[in-house]
């Protein structure tokens, strides 16, 4: 019989401890505690995630179930669903949220040779959320209806390995053109967006900091074409056009030219509408990129399964 580590000790080896430990060190995460150091915490937490544990009390009865291999597993003693409780209540968020942040840079790393299915260089986004559905009785800071808790996870997806490079989980109310405000905008970097994120005050902002997006053009925009470049129906291109916003408030917000590109999908049959800052680039790899990005969101409708199997460990005093 094999007596080796655990394939959950093998995978927690894999984890820069030393930075973790800093990071524990910077914000006091162990200072006066007793039991269930920061180290545990992070690792019933990641046990719960990799075993779509339910509840603190399914956390608790599975690792109780495996007693003999907990200090195997990096546990000096049992987990108490009560212990637990009191550690994500307590425990500084930051802690984890850059750490989080160390390990998606070295994911980052892995995938950075990775194609797109175009001949892009530049770093290409997806920017999306989605609403998870809580029960209001038991997360009533999760503010969205009347009668129904929500939250919503915007994620900032990285097309070259899926990999989400910004998170932020807010109450289902705020809508998604908001998170643009939190970004910090990479330069040369292409996101692309749906309609929700169309607000031209906002995009030009990414544009002022030498950002590119390609979004969804709205049915009812105002706009003028200034000029129209080739298109190639074959391919899928009807329409390649450089245009201005004549609304009142738009082309006050964006008072630059725009380029708009209607694209024809083979698969689906549908005529899409495409706004972007990028002109330099040929038409049909903008348009593959957003249907690409379309099919990384299913990371989104992911995580919504994912947080929604597990938001009970995330009350701090649900059993």
């Amino acid at each position: 019989m094999f007596a080796g580590k655990t394939l959950f000790a093998q995978l927690m080896d894999f984890l820069p401890w030393t930075t973790f430990a800093r990071l524990v060190a910077r914000y006091g995460g162990d200072h006066h505690v007793k039991s269930l150091r920061c180290t545990e915490h992070f690792r019933a937490m990641a046990f719960a995630q990799l075993t779509y544990r339910e509840s603190l009390r399914d956390i608790e009865a599975c690792l109780s179930a495996q007693a003999s291999k907990l200090y195997h597993m990096g546990f000096r003693e049992a987990v108490r669903r009560s212990t637990l409780a009191d550690a994500n209540e307590v425990r500084d968020w930051r802690i984890y949220a850059d750490f989080a942040q160390v390990l998606i840079g070295q994911a980052r790393k892995l995938y950075a040779g990775d194609r797109l299915g175009t001949d892009l260089a530049e770093t290409v986004y997806a920017l999306d959320s989605t609403t998870i559905d809580l029960c209001l009785s038991v997360f009533p800071w999760a503010l969205f209806r009347s009668a129904k808790a929500a939250v919503k996870l915007h994620t900032l997806l990285d097309l070259r390995g899926a990999i989400p490079s910004f998170i932020h989980i807010s109450d289902g109310k705020l809508h998604d053109v908001n998170v643009l405000d939190l970004l910090i905008p990479e330069p040369g970097a292409i996101y692309v967006m749906d309609r929700a994120y169309l607000d031209f005050a906002r995009l030009y902002t990414l544009h002022q900091a030498g950002s590119f997006f390609v979004t969804r053009a709205k049915a009812n925009l105002d706009a003028r074409r200034v000029y129209s470049s080739p298109t190639d129906r074959p391919a899928g291109l009807i329409a390649d056009q450089t245009i201005a916003l004549d609304g009142y408030l738009s082309r006050r917000y964006y008072p630059d030219h725009l380029r708009r590109i209607r694209y024809k999908d083979s698969e689906t049959g549908k005529s899409l509408a495409f706004l972007t800052n990028q002109f330099t680039l040929p038409a049909p790899p903008s348009a593959r990129c957003t249907k690409r990005a379309g099919r990384s969101n299913c990371f989104s409708n992911g995580s919504s399964s994912i947080c929604g199997s597990n938001a009970s460990t995330a009350h701090p005093r649900t059993r």
